[in-house]
């Protein structure tokens, strides 16, 4: 039996993050998450409510944020992307957290009509991907939902993109690092939450003092999605 995906929403954009800022990119946007970050600018995405079931067009087509959710097949997805028209070849798996779900079949699929899968993930389940899969692990430590980020989530991270607000920050990053013992270690890149001032400034100077990558969301500049 084919898996199915509960879809909140797939548009096309520019990815505004990490190590592939200002590429062209499909995303599709999963429904559900229990990790309960409080700056989650997605919370729309966090329950999936049987009674806000509907169909696939109804969330593509979308112009504003909803509860609303579609189950759809990996065929049914690669063919919204034909109906809609849209000619990147870069497809963005995210929510929500995309994790809770076995990406496998969805991302082998996108290999096979040759497009790059980059998944960004809490880290806090298991990543279930193809192997040309590209893993962002955006590790989210003593969250609400009370999940703890996996090792194995980390060592199969191609970029770690971590949410910056103060020192304690950084400091729970080297806590996840000192963990894990990579072959190749994962581009680590620095975010600032919510744009702000100390934040950014801090994150600047820890990615000169690292030699790190900064990621300042530009979509949010930008006012994009």
């Amino acid at each position: 039996m084919a898996q199915r995906y509960p879809i909140n929403e797939i548009f096309q954009t520019i990815q505004g993050e990490g190590l592939f800022t200002g590429v062209p990119a499909i995303f599709v946007r999963l429904q559900g998450c229990d990790v309960g970050c409080p700056w989650c600018d997605t919370q729309h995405t966090w329950t999936v409510s049987p009674d806000r079931e509907t169909n696939l067009n109804q969330v593509t087509d979308k112009s504003d944020t909803s509860d609303a959710w579609a189950n759809a097949t990996t065929a049914e997805i690669l063919n919204e992307f034909i109906r809609l028209g849209y000619q990147a070849n870069h497809v963005v798996i995210t929510g929500g957290e995309p994790c809770m779900y076995d990406l496998r079949e969805l991302t082998q699929a996108l290999a096979v009509q040759g497009y790059q899968s980059q998944i960004e993930t809490s880290g806090t389940y298991e990543v279930l991907v193809d192997d040309a899969a590209f893993v962002t692990v955006s590790p989210k430590v003593k969250m609400k939902g009370g999940l703890v980020v996996r090792p194995d989530a980390l060592l199969r991270a191609n970029e770690i993109k971590h949410p910056v607000a103060t020192e304690k920050d950084i400091d729970a990053l080297d806590a996840l690092l000192a963990q894990c013992k990579w072959t190749t270690p994962p581009q680590v890149c620095l975010q600032p939450i919510s744009q702000k001032t100390r934040a950014t400034q801090l994150a600047m100077e820890t990615c000169i003092a690292r030699n790190w990558r900064l990621s300042i969301q530009t979509h949010k500049y930008l006012g994009i999605d």
